[in-house]
């Protein structure tokens, strides 16, 4: 059996546990030998933390497993079999500052949708790359499992500028596969879904139930069992969903229900409980978990983080590539004509084969206009997005966050754009460095 390699990119995250969890369950399978977790200078106490619960968690198991935590990156991907990001360039603090200059805007704050989201791509994307250049040159056969959000977006970065062999994955769906399989008491073998879309934009279109279709449940009410956890429940119009004749996902209610969300993010923004502002609290409760030297598992206060199943299934993901299963997973890939409203170099999150060598998209053709026409427009902002983060061009920026359907004007896109490009000056040397034969 080969032996592997895993490298942690961000090894110190409060999800690592979860992570190691899943990688310490089917280790014998994978042939797991080593696992490196590598973080920045920033995060070196968490990591510090998160080595010394990694160890606890290993001996626990009773595994030999060598770990070792560093901040030397290079030195982590080097003849790596899978490299693993979850990284958060500008940490805790910068998505706050996201959700915050957002909703000062009067727009909705949120990590991965809109002017949010939109911030943490130009922050992340060349951070990513650099990532890639080094497996390029010393993992050139890994796998690139990319958790790091906006996952779509930055998994079509590296699709379109790099050659590494890379996945985005999202814990979106295999949350679909469970919440279905326990609302009808049965394995999440039984289950079918077909999924259509982008990351966190997606729609389901077919749901089947030991061979036999219960997508009627959900679009009559018979069901409502598959709201995303860290996303506000306002339940969707039935007429509605039956004229759209699939099933949004959670992320969907930014834009399908704009006015009641933004109304309680600026509630929480007036007295300073966001999102980011809960997620640092449960955050530092989870560091001071960590820390108790008796603590030798994941701790179930992690649910709370928003990962739930994500270690699952990013090792069902290794597994499927591991021993060349060929069984199905819901990826980000490249689209290649699956979805045919959208570029072939576009980067999409639906079901996939997977073989040891490749992950096949399933085709997917046509989609209706009640799908296509947000779907195109978001990915159109997308495309831009990647560009502007990858040249610096302000221009592209301020087309991107223009053209995204919760930003409503030019002058407001402006406004937040010059208030967020300052803010975010240190981590954003390609929109500052002179530019040869023009300007910025």
């Amino acid at each position: 059996m080969k032996l592997m390699k895993i490298t942690v990119i961000g090894g110190g995250s409060s999800y690592t546990p979860e992570l190691l969890e899943g990688i310490l369950e089917k280790r014998e399978l994978l042939g797991v030998t080593e696992i490196w977790l590598v973080d920045v200078p920033e995060g070196q106490e968490k990591l510090s933390i998160m080595e010394k619960l990694a160890c606890r968690m290993i001996k626990k198991a009773g595994l030999s497993i060598t770990l070792t935590a560093t901040l030397d990156r290079q030195a982590a991907i080097k003849d790596a079999s899978y490299v693993i990001t979850q990284i958060r360039v500008g940490q805790l603090k910068m998505r706050r500052s996201d959700e915050y200059i957002s909703l000062k805007h009067g727009v909705i704050g949120q990590e991965t949708t809109g002017a949010g989201g939109f911030m943490k791509a130009l922050r992340t994307i060349p951070v990513l790359l650099d990532i890639c250049r080094d497996i390029e040159k010393l993992a050139p056969d890994a796998w690139l499992l990319n958790f790091t959000n906006p996952a779509g977006l930055v998994t079509e970065a590296i699709l379109k500028h790099s050659s590494v062999k890379v996945i985005g994955l999202c814990n979106n769906p295999i949350n679909y596969y469970k919440k279905f399989s326990q609302t009808y008491n049965t394995d999440m073998d039984d289950i079918s879904i077909t999924f259509v879309g982008i990351n966190h934009l997606i729609w389901i279109t077919e749901l089947y139930v030991k061979g036999k279709s219960r997508i009627e449940d959900i679009l009559t009410g018979v069901s409502d069992s598959y709201e995303a956890r860290n996303i506000p429940s306002f339940g969707w119009d039935l007429d509605f969903l039956q004229s759209l004749q699939a099933i949004p996902c959670g992320y969907h209610k930014y834009y399908y229900q704009t006015e009641q969300l933004l109304d309680q993010q600026l509630e929480q923004y007036r007295n300073n409980e966001t999102r980011a502002d809960q997620v640092r609290k449960v955050e530092k409760e989870l560091f001071e978990l960590y820390q108790d030297p008796s603590l030798d598992e994941k701790p179930k206060a992690l649910e709370q983080r928003g990962g739930a199943y994500y270690s699952e299934a990013a090792v069902r993901l290794m597994t499927s590539l591991h021993t060349n299963s060929r069984h199905i997973h819901t990826l980000n890939v490249r689209n290649n004509g699956t979805i045919s409203c959208l570029p072939d170099d576009s980067c999409i999150e639906v079901n996939c084969v997977v073989e040891s060598h490749r992950v096949t998209p399933l085709q997917v053709g046509t989609v209706s206009p009640q799908i296509r026409g947000l779907l195109q427009v978001v990915k159109a902002y997308e495309e831009l997005t990647v560009e502007a983060a990858v040249t610096g061009d302000k221009g592209l920026a301020l087309q991107a966050l223009t053209l995204h359907p919760l930003i409503p004007s030019v002058d407001k896109a402006k406004a937040i754009l010059e208030e967020m490009l300052q803010v975010n000056r240190p981590y954003l040397p390609q929109f500052y460095q002179e530019k040869q034969g023009g300007h910025q």
